[in-house]
Parts: C-alpha cells; sequence; structure tokens
C-alpha cells in the first residue's frame, strides 16, 4: 500500500555555509530516508527551507552592514548549490520569508488563540541602553544557570541543551557590541504550553518504543522533571512576521514559534506551486500520512514537544482560519530521529572560529559519493562523532575505490570487451547466480528495515555484508584474472572462497574490511565474522592486488576515453553512483598526505591543515 511520507529537514540559519556536521546531522538522512521510500513506492514530499529571521541572520547583516535580504539571499542560493552538487534532493527548498509562510504562520497563531492557548504578559526583557533597543534573546549571552557554561545563549545551553528562562542568565552581555544589558519591562504573547503538556507527555509515551534514547530521554525527560512552561512567542523587533493583532505594530512573531511552522508552510507553497492548492491535505490531514522530522539535538525540544504542542492546539481551527472553510486536525510528527553533533578532528566544529569542514569547500575537490558514504558510516546517530581525515582516505581508497569502483569497473570493461557494451541475455541461471539473487533480494528487506527505522549505520553495514557474499558459500562473486604477463588476456573466473567459521583459534579479533588474501581485497563487511578462512582456487594470484579503476588495463582506460561518463552513471534524482575520477579509478584515490583545509577560502594546494 502506498503511503504518503513527508520528510521535514531542518531549516539553516542563512548566516553562514552549511558544513559536514550540517549535512550529516538533517540533510543527508533525510535525502536517505526519501530515496528509500520512493523505491518502495511511497509518495514522497521533502521540504525545508532557509530560516530568513532566525537571529544569527539579523547579526551577521549587522555585522556586515548589509540588509538583511541581501544576507539570507546570498546563503539560500549557496544551500541550493551544495545540495545540487551533493545529490539531495527537495520538492521544494524555501525560505522563511515569503507571503505565504507569512500567512500560514498568522493562522497558526490566530488558531491558537482562538483556542486559549495565548494570553499576554508584561515580563522584563533585556534591553540595551547603548543601542536603545530590545535585544531578541540570541543577542544576549552569559553563563548558564543550570551547568555554568558561560557561553550561553539567553534562550538556550549549547553545552547541556536546557531551554533556559533569558531573565535568568548569569553575566549577561549584548553580542552586538558587548555591552551590560538591562532588564526593562515590554508586554508579549504567549504561548501556555502548560495547558498542553498532558496532551504533549502522552503522545511522547505513545512513541517510546521507536523513538531513539535520545529524543525520548531530552524531550519526556524534561517534561516529567520540569513540566512544560508557558513560553513568549513575540519580540520586539522590525524583522519578521507581524503580529496578526490590532495594537500590537513594531512586535514580531519570533523565529523558535515560526520556524517549525515552515514544514507546513512549505508544503502549502508547493501544493499551490505544483497547481493543487488542496494537495497539501494529502501528508497533513490524511491519518495514515507519516512525518519525519530530521534536525540535530540542539533541536529537540522545538521539534519533538513544542511542535506537536502548536499542532495539537491549533486543531481543526487552523484550517477555518486559513482556508475559510473546513478544518481538520494536524498531523503530529510520526519520528523526529535527532542526530548527535559531528565534531572535527576532536573539537566542536565552530562557524564562528572557521573549524569546520564545509560542504562546498569539500565539493570544489572531491565527488559527492565520497562524502556521503562517509558521513553515512560516521553518522551521529546516538552519540556525537568525530570527522578524521585519515579515516576518511582509507574509507574512500579501501571501500569505494578499491572494492566498490573495482567491480563496477571491471564488469563494465568486460562488457563492453565481449559485448559491445549490450548487456547479454543472461540465459540460464546457474546455481551460484541462484544464491547470489537470493543473496540480493533479501538483503532488501533487512536493509529496508533498517533504513525504515532510521538507523542508517546499520543499514549502512548490513548492505557491505550483503553484497561483499553470502558468508558460508561464496566471498566475491566473480572476478576477472589478467593473467601475468599476457595484458589483457583475460577471463572470467570464479572467486571461491567458502568463508568458514573457525572456532577461537584465530582469537576474537575482526579482521580489517581492507585486508588481502591471495591479493582480493576482502569486502567491508567481512570483519562482521570473528574469524574466517577463505579458500582461494589457485587460479587467483597469490601477488595480484585488485586494481584500481582502469589501472593498467588497455581495454578500461579506453573505455574511460570512449564513455567518460561510464562510470558516472547517475540516479533518476541526479545524484552520482561512481566515478571515474577521471580516466580511471585511480584518480578517485585520495592522497592522505593531502587534506582540505578547514579554514573556508584557503589555498588547497595546501598539504596540511
Amino acid at each position: 500500500m502506498t503511503t504518503n511520507i513527508l520528510i521535514s529537514i531542518a531549516w539553516p540559519y542563512a548566516n553562514a555555509p552549511i558544513h559536514v556536521g550540517n549535512i550529516t546531522g538533517s540533510h543527508l538522512p533525510g535525502d536517505i530516508v526519501a530515496r528509500y521510500h520512493r523505491l518502495k513506492g511511497d509518495r514522497v514530499l521533502v521540504v525545508s527551507g532557509t530560516d530568513s529571521h532566525g537571529t544569527p541572520v539579523t547579526l551577521r547583516a549587522d555585522a556586515e552592514g548589509l540588509p538583511v535580504e541581501e544576507v539570507y539571499q546570498r546563503f539560500h542560493n549557496e544551500f541550493l548549490e551544495l545540495f545540487v552538487k551533493s545529490g539531495i534532493s527537495y520538492d521544494l527548498f524555501t525560505t522563511t520569508h515569503t507571503e505565504n509562510h507569512f500567512k500560514v504562520s498568522q493562522a497558526m497563531f490566530l488558531a491558537l488563540q482562538k483556542n486559549g492557548f495565548l494570553y499576554t504578559e508584561t515580563r522584563p526583557q533585556w534591553y540595551s541602553p547603548a543601542a536603545k533597543r530590545f535585544l531578541p534573546d540570541r543577542y544576549v549571552e552569559g553563563t548558564c544557570y543550570i551547568c555554568g557554561f558561560e557561553g550561553a545563549r539567553s534562550d538556550q545551553c549549547d553545552k547541556c541543551g536546557s531551554v533556559l528562562e533569558p531573565e535568568k542568565l548569569l553575566n549577561p552581555r549584548s553580542k552586538v557590541d558587548s555591552s551590560q544589558p538591562e532588564l526593562r519591562e515590554t508586554e508579549h504573547f504567549f504561548l501556555d504550553l502548560s495547558k498542553l503538556e498532558p496532551d504533549v507527555a502522552e503522545f511522547l509515551r505513545q512513541r517510546q518504543h521507536y523513538w531513539r534514547e535520545t529524543v525520548i530521554g531530552q524531550s519526556l525527560g524534561q517534561i516529567e522533571s520540569e513540566g512544560l512552561q508557558p513560553r513568549p512567542i513575540t519580540r520586539d523587533l522590525d524583522w519578521g512576521i507581524p503580529v496578526p493583532v490590532e495594537g500590537w505594530k513594531g512586535k514580531c512573531i519570533y523565529v523558535w514559534f515560526e520556524a517549525v511552522i515552515g514544514y507546513l508552510s512549505a508544503t502549502i507553497e508547493w501544493a499551490r506551486i505544483s497547481g493543487q492548492p488542496e494537495g497539501w491535505n494529502d501528508w497533513w490531514t490524511d491519518p495514515a500520512a507519516r512525518a519525519y522530522y530530521f534536525i540535530g539535538k540542539d533541536n529537540i525540544f522545538f521539534h519533538a514537544a513544542q511542535w506537536p504542542a502548536q499542532l495539537k492546539g491549533a486543531g481543526v481551527q487552523f484550517g477555518e482560519i486559513f482556508t475559510g472553510g473546513r478544518g481538520a486536525p494536524l498531523n503530529l510528527p510520526y519520528d523526529v530521529p535527532a542526530n548527535q553533533f559531528m565534531n572535527l578532528e576532536g573539537q566542536k566544529i565552530s562557524g564562528s572560529r572557521n573549524w569546520a569542514v564545509w560542504g562546498l569547500d569539500f565539493l570544489s575537490r572531491y565527488d559527492p559519493d565520497p562524502l556521503r558514504f562517509y558521513l553515512t558510516a560516521n553518522m551521529p546517530e546516538l552519540r556525537d562523532s568525530d570527522w578524521d581525515w585519515a579515516e576518511f582516505v582509507a574509507r574512500n581508497n579501501n571501500e569505494l575505490v578499491a572494492t566498490w569502483g573495482n567491480l563496477a569497473n571491471r564488469v563494465l570493461a568486460f562488457t563492453y570487451k565481449n559485448w559491445d557494451g549490450v548487456i547479454p541475455d543472461p540465459g540460464e541461471l546457474r546455481p551460484a547466480d541462484q544464491v547470489i539473487l537470493a543473496t540480493i533480494e533479501s538483503g532488501f528487506q533487512s536493509v529496508g528495515e533498517l533504513l525504515a527505522a532510521c538507523k542508517f549505520r546499520a543499514a549502512l553495514g548490513e548492505a557491505l555484508a550483503e553484497v561483499s557474499g553470502q558468508r558460508e558459500t561464496w566471498s566475491y562473486g566473480q572476478i576477472r584474472k589478467r593473467t601475468v604477463g599476457r595484458r589483457g588476456d583475460d577471463d572470467l573466473v570464479p572467486a571461491v572462497g567458502a568463508a568458514q567459521e573457525q572456532g577461537d583459534a584465530g582469537g576474537a579479533g575482526h579482521l580489517p574490511g581492507s585486508g588481502q588474501v591471495g591479493g582480493l581485497l576482502l569486502p567491508p563487511g567481512i570483519h562482521r565474522v570473528q574469524a574466517l578462512r577463505l579458500e582461494v582456487r589457485e587460479h587467483l594470484l597469490s601477488h595480484e592486488t585488485v586494481a584500481f579503476l582502469g589501472e593498467g588495463h588497455e581495454r578500461g582506460e579506453r573505455l574511460a576515453r570512449r564513455n567518460p561518463r561510464a562510470l558516472g552513471r547517475r540516479d533518476d534524482d541526479g545524484t552520482a553512483a561512481f566515478h571515474h575520477g577521471g580516466g580511471g579509478v585511480r584518480g578517485a584515490q585520495i592522497d592522505a598526505q593531502e587534506k582540505l583545509c578547514h579554514r573556508r577560502g584557503a589555498d588547497y594546494s595546501t598539504r596540511s591543515r
């Protein structure tokens, strides 16, 4: 049965380029799940956009002395370029600064007000006497009153993850001029989360059995220990969405409230652009639809607790207000598979310190496939992970180039050599063929189940194990033997090698994924078996190393020249599958000494950090 799947990916602030931590945190996992469900036959919609109203955006504009519109548009265009180059596809990647988003956000505001979940209250807010203005929460930094972290924002601490009450921040200072702000009274609208707490808590308990423990622990744990407290949803700002109430000129809806509404507004915008203005209901009011939210751990509270509260509180009134007709309850999140953070060689990635591997800089030098592969294998699903250049080089050279690329090249070269590049009729399948096909078929289910559960590292490991061979009967399918001294005199021979478990004689250690037996590179998944004995037939020469794509093979070289994209076949969504690296896969190898500089704009000929 076809299911409507909504893939909602975190909206990046338009204040800095996207780095590898952002990619593996939300954009890549969302793209992977979207691909899986498309292959499965589901109806998939992927939406996101640029957060144009976030405080970091206005801070960047202030620092550069430029209009906010110019700043957010510049980064928005950069984001689009990155996604195209990395093979990450969106049905709509928009911005929060659109007429549509304004209308949807204001309708959500009015629905919550109508249902009794908004109230007004006068409270102290940080005010800068030097700038003669109220300061949004993220314009103020200081010491977290919960954990003592000295770089906490006034609304949230990045170290302990706690949502803070701004007026309680210790040692506050303005991010604009480092001056000391003071508290002054001002009136704002508040979202009464306490009224919605029972519904949100029940919503989370219903999902405990399949949500990540880190997400449940942070969201439900906070509710059970502290409860949901009312939060202000307006601020004294001149950039953002105006409050849709008379007498509130000069105040805007605050970004933490309206940014999450972007998933709904983007779906509505897509439907309108697609010529089916009511089509958004297929993902938002159909009870059978499923919505996934791919975010980083710093946004767990807003997506797992606060956003369900907004959706629940708006009820059918949102549809009535927005469409002027009959409304329906809005779907709550099906899953919020939030990732932890990726660090860079043991240090926290920091855009402000220019300590990052920037996405576009990386793709100016390397292909997207090594990036996607490494980030998936190293995805911070349950704990922080670390980008390590040596590991990246090893995975590219030992797994992608030496195994996957080699296999692709040998198959393509053999096909061109013997059948003029046309896949021949396979004829009657032999038992060995049936075994391979059965293994592949079983992999669709086992890998698919892991992808559906957003267990990306496990899915990749399972796929590698499946492709590396049925462990009891075959090792690596078939390879081509090249007779030494008789260049190009090739024939297709089975790579035997029954993998058999042995006792404990070999110890409990794992074989490296790039190990060799008789010159045959062992597939990466083979390390799952504690001890293996590979019986390699005598015609596999012990000193022959499986070649890199095109290496030392005339026909492979001619293939690359004749069909330069032969190893650059692309998916139907434009993502590169294999790359020949420019005339043979040797070019796809990465120099272990050559690291892409972390500093944006650096000289890429540099061979060190």
